[in-house]
């Protein structure tokens, strides 16, 4: 710990407490790691209650979010079994990771989304949905969705305004073609919710813009993203639950194509002729602000190379890199098939990768804030 940290732990012992002003204590436990916070939970119980007060615990979370990226990695390791880590994507000279590793109450279970230091997880037979805070250790079984197919795909998401939660799940059916001239059946997407707190989820129908595709999706400012069916770009407003299309960049529709959120802003990577473009929308919903802000090569990592991943032959595409974020010292975090991490400088035009310990089969990869968060105690931020 960082002579700075001990520091300010010692400036607020015990016996200290009594003489600081409550807001200053805050202040000064905001700033200090997670980990530290939920040590001193077991001092007393005084500092039990403070360190779960609301107040504390949005400081916390607004200090954190500050502080750059977080991620929760979920590895399929070689004997089978699935491990949660927590990094800040710190790394040795070798490109080595630092990771912690996080308890898991129940197994098996699978990472779905991320919200507000909230991971939303399902059990293996893919019917029973939990919510999770990895290091308070908080755990709540939800309802289970009332439809008789597998469970579909989910999202989990936070309106600022309503502090509410809410959990979207996707399900595609197919349906008679609505055109009378044409016969067979057309694929549609189907939206049921569930708010955090009620007993049961709500059926909202067939979303009136073609075929969600799930495996692409962001969310900002209250709302979810997806691209879907024909190539559009359409959001759900988590309060009012309204589903809205949005103004796509020309070069939606023309290639393989993925949602991120870049720079703060709705953002879009394209793919195609053997390279990565990204395109930011720095103006949220006007199509003119639509701006192509990367340009990014061909990398070949060394296990491409090696054309063998864990015994397995592996083929490079462009199609198989995801964009995962922006870091506050400008590189750009991508992942290479569920299998590798490399960190790309948009300033030198270079990269480097980066080596997950154990290495996994494969892995999933959400962008994380580590905090003090339950449902109850929503950031104001």
């Amino acid at each position: 710990m960082e002579k700075k940290e001990k520091s300010k732990i010692n400036a607020v012992t015990p016996n200290t407490m009594d003489r600081l002003p409550q807001d200053i204590i805050i202040r000064i436990l905001s700033r200090l790691p997670l980990t530290d916070l939920m040590q001193s939970k077991l001092v007393c119980r005084a500092w039990q209650s403070l360190i779960q007060n609301p107040h504390l615990v949005s400081e916390h979370f607004s200090h954190t979010v500050d502080n750059g990226p977080s991620f929760v990695i979920q590895s399929h390791l070689p004997d089978n079994t699935y491990q949660l880590f927590f990094t800040d994507l710190s790394h040795d000279s070798q490109g080595n990771l630092i990771l912690k590793k996080l308890p898991s109450v129940i197994k098996p279970m699978y990472l779905v989304d991320s919200c507000n230091g909230l991971l939303c997880m399902r059990d293996a037979k893919d019917r029973i949905i939990y919510i999770y805070n990895p290091f308070t250790r908080v755990c709540i079984e939800l309802p289970e969705v009332n439809c008789p197919e597998q469970l579909g795909h989910l999202e989990f998401g936070f309106h600022p305004t309503t502090k509410e939660y809410k959990l979207v799940h996707v399900v595609q059916r197919y349906g008679p073609n609505p055109n009378s001239n044409q016969s067979g059946s057309i694929r549609y997407s189907e939206v049921h919710v569930l708010t955090m707190g009620s007993p049961a989820w709500r059926n909202l129908g067939k979303i009136p813009h073609g075929s969600i595709r799930t495996a692409s999706k962001v969310t900002i400012k209250g709302r979810l993203h997806w691209l879907s069916n024909p190539s559009l770009l359409i959001s759900f407003d988590l309060q009012t639950e309204q589903f809205q299309e949005l103004p796509k960049p020309d070069c939606l529709g023309k290639c393989f194509h993925r949602l991120l959120i870049l720079l703060g802003c709705v953002s879009i990577a394209a793919y195609q002729k053997g390279k990565l473009e990204i395109w930011v929308m720095k103006e949220y919903g006007v199509k003119e602000s639509w701006t192509k802000e990367f340009n990014i090569g061909i990398f070949l990592p060394r296990a491409w190379q090696q054309s063998r991943f864990h015994g397995q032959r592996i083929v490079f595409s462009t199609a198989s890199v995801r964009v995962i974020c922006s870091l506050k010292s400008g590189e750009i975090l991508l992942e290479y098939g569920s299998r590798l991490l490399v960190l790309y400088d948009p300033q030198q035009g270079t990269f480097k990768e980066l080596t997950i310990p154990e290495k996994p089969i494969r892995f999933r990869i959400k962008v994380h804030v580590g905090s003090l968060n339950w449902l109850d105690t929503p950031p104001n931020n």
